[in-house]
């Protein structure tokens, strides 16, 4: 049994709005259950885009209505409501409608959540619109502390005072008496039902997950406490770090002084060395010279100055002196050559060499990291993952320094990369070709290649994937109509010419698996969320078929409303949606195909290809005739639409396929301008791609990774283009 609760089982930081900090005023839940004041929600919304949640940055897709549109958190007012209460019994409060009567005895409305005084709560029990409210007297509000008592009732929007006492489970809508005789009356496409009886069984779905929540909330915590034990190690583990390398850095500064002192006392001593010998040289030169200078002085004075008999005396021994001096062999040369400082290893070399000096070791065990080349195409910003892993092979993290990437387009120059880590152990490499062709993507992590380093980067232009050709073989495709996912990311294949599905790699275009379809003219496919194929045909023997994974055939829905159906569409519930150009409307169809109800009924012409966008209660379908595509919304009403027959930006000729992507652009493919066109959720227009194969673009989808998909009906085959 459930516990009560009490706003003391709360402190005050679970009543406050995270973004003003004061308690909330009417509280809006995003989808990620965090909530916040309306008025913060709008304020934040509007100073933010792509808005994301200001706890968990979780991205926020806002209904149509805005934060308007968001649910209330109701279970947080009735605690306000219930800390205003027991306030509001306490001495020297004033009455919350005539302001007065701050001393006496005080009464709560719960249906109107505010407090008065006994006079006031006289008037309140008498009028006609208040006279069944709640009211708590203020004896019971000093006593009670069940928060769960104080709930505002909820009224109807269409009858304002009417409760709200049914849930339309068809519908999947809260609705008041009024509404089940007139709106949700019950019958084949209603079935309200009293809201405690639908919420005791959500009440116990609820208690399910609550069970399997607890041994997941241990695992977090324990994992918490981990992480907390390595926070812990953290400085001192950097400290140490930091320790080892000065000290190893250290000893190389030490190393390099050491031998740059052995170089420089080299350096003086060969100085000193040479010094020596070329003085010895020097002196045996000079006293050469000396001898023969002095030999040259004699002879001149006896040749210019001596008699002819003092010349007959000395000329023999002069002439046996000079020759004599003349003939000597002399070593005239100093054998020496400048000596000089030599690199044996450069300082280039050693400057290639210092990633090498030291690293810092992680857990990251470069032979287990892999890099995931995604398709790149040209001008666009293209990317690469990197993915660094343990010994265990678990994604570990390391510093963005420990990270590099280099590429070279085909000529070999350089192409500018970003590298960024997107998680844990998780690295985006970004960049944009701009040159078709064999790119070469290099890949380090702690100066040592990734295996497989340097990767090739093929470039391509739009479409970068075209699968198939004309024929009846495996992988060969005959005339194309549909596209769609399967749960495995595969792109499913609906071929009106070989009447079958063919599934194929969505990375490669090989082709994977094929089963045959029944009818005359197959048209529109779609997979639900168990993996099962949904297939219409439209001609002799038509009808909505529902498929195996394997491929084989369950259901065959035939009913009353179903005479054309061209494109189809199916919801996380089950519930489909046909486009049927014979009946000139979409039907809203439950899981076992019965209708729930037509829409476009007197809008359409010619509906072809639909597809819900769930997130904003949207239906888009496309008219062929109208040129135009419609956007209503699951209860049949006409929200906008947009497109004419044209040739310029945003004029569509005769419009097939459309689909829409996580930021709620639509996408259109024509069949009469061969074009795929991509609008804004609004409907307004932004890009322009193809023309596609064979010039008659049918089915479109999106694939995992953010490519257009495309059916080209008469270039037999599908098309992949990177769009935005």
């Amino acid at each position: 049994m459930a516990s009560k609760m009490e706003t003391s089982d709360f402190d005050e930081e679970f009543l406050t709005c995270a973004i003003c900090m004061l308690n909330f005023r009417d509280p809006k839940i995003l989808p990620c259950l965090h909530s916040f004041c309306r008025e913060c929600l709008q304020d934040w919304a509007a100073k933010q885009q792509p808005l994301e949640c200001p706890t968990c940055r979780e991205p926020v897709r806002l209904p149509d209505q805005g934060v308007d549109g968001l649910r209330t958190n109701f279970y947080v007012n009735n605690l306000l409501d219930f800390a205003a209460a027991k306030k509001g019994a306490e001495p020297g409060v004033p009455c919350q409608v005539c302001e007065g009567n701050a001393e006496g005895s005080k009464s709560w409305c719960v249906d109107c959540a505010i407090l008065m005084c006994d006079l006031c709560t006289l008037h309140h029990r008498k009028f006609p619109y208040s006279k069944d409210h709640e009211v708590v007297a203020e004896e019971t509000l000093k006593v009670e502390k069940d928060a769960g008592k104080f709930h505002r009732k909820r009224h109807c929007p269409k009858h304002k005072n009417q409760e709200l006492v049914f849930c339309c489970e068809n519908c999947n809508a809260l609705v008041c008496t009024a509404c089940t005789v007139v709106d949700h009356r019950p019958g084949k496409h209603h079935n309200p039902v009293e809201i405690a009886t639908v919420a005791q069984r959500r009440k116990a779905e609820l208690q399910g997950l609550l069970q399997s929540i607890d041994p997941r909330l241990k695992e977090i915590q324990d994992a918490v406490k981990d992480v907390d034990i390595k926070i812990s190690k953290l400085v001192p583990s950097k400290e140490e770090a930091t320790d080892l390398a000065k000290a190893y850095f250290r000893k190389l500064v030490d190393f390099l002084q050491k031998r740059e002192e052995d170089i420089l006392s080299q350096i003086d001593e060969q100085c000193r060395a040479d010094g020596k010998a070329l003085l010895a040289k020097k002196e045996a030169i000079e006293f050469e010279l000396a001898g023969l200078t002095s030999a040259q002085t004699f002879c001149q004075q006896a040749v210019e100055h001596g008699s002819d008999v003092h010349v007959l005396e000395v000329g023999n021994q002069v002439q046996t002196r000079v020759e004599t001096l003349l003939t000597k062999r002399l070593d005239l040369e100093s054998d020496w050559s400048e000596f000089q400082f030599v690199e044996n290893t450069t300082v280039v070399d050693v400057e290639k060499e210092v990633d090498n000096f030291g690293g810092v070791k992680t857990n990251v065990d470069v032979s287990k990291c892999k890099v995931a080349v995604k398709p790149a195409v040209l001008r666009f910003q293209c990317v690469a993952e990197l993915t660094t892993l343990s010994k265990e092979g678990r994604q570990s993290v390391t510093n963005n320094k420990a990270v590099k990437a280099d590429m070279k387009d085909p000529s070999g120059k350089d192409l500018p990369t970003q590298v960024q880590m997107k998680s844990r152990g998780l690295w985006e490499i970004s960049y944009t070709p701009e040159v078709t062709g064999i790119h070469k993507l290099e890949v380090k992590v702690n100066s040592q290649h990734v295996a497989g380093s340097p990767f090739d980067v093929d470039v391509k232009g739009n479409p970068v994937l075209t699968i198939g050709q004309e024929g009846s073989g495996v992988g060969e495709l005959s005339w194309p109509a549909g596209v769609a996912v399967d749960k495995d990311g595969n792109i499913a294949v609906l071929e009106r010419g070989n009447k079958r599905v063919q599934v194929f790699n969505v990375n490669t275009g090989q082709s994977l698996r094929s089963f045959p379809v029944e009818g005359e003219k197959p048209l529109g496919i779609a997979v639900d969320s168990e993996g099962r194929f949904l297939v219409t045909s439209w001609g002799e023997n038509y009808g909505l078929r529902r498929y195996s994974k394997e491929g084989k055939l369950l259901n065959t829905f035939k009913p009353d409303c179903l005479r054309g159906p061209h494109g189809v569409t199916v919801l996380k519930d089950g519930r489909m949606v046909a486009a049927d150009y014979k009946q000139q409307s979409c039907l809203l169809l439950q899981p076992d195909g019965s209708l729930i109800r037509e829409i476009g009924k007197g809008q359409l012409r010619v509906p072809r290809y639909v597809r819900v966008d769930e997130s904003r209660d949207v239906l888009f379908v496309t008219d062929k005739v109208a040129h135009k595509v419609f956007a209503f919304d699951l209860d049949g009403n006409l929200k906008f639409d947009f497109g004419r027959q044209g040739d310029n930006d945003g004029e569509l000729q005769m419009p097939k396929g459309v689909t829409s992507d996580p930021a709620g652009n639509i996408i259109v493919g024509s069949a009469g301008d061969s074009l795929v066109q991509v609008f804004a959720p609004d409907g307004t227009f932004k890009q322009k791609l193809g023309p596609v194969k064979g010039g008659y673009s049918g089915g479109v989808t999106l694939t995992p990774d953010g490519y257009i998909a495309v059916a080209c009906f008469r270039g037999h085959c599908v098309e992949l283009y990177r769009y935005m």
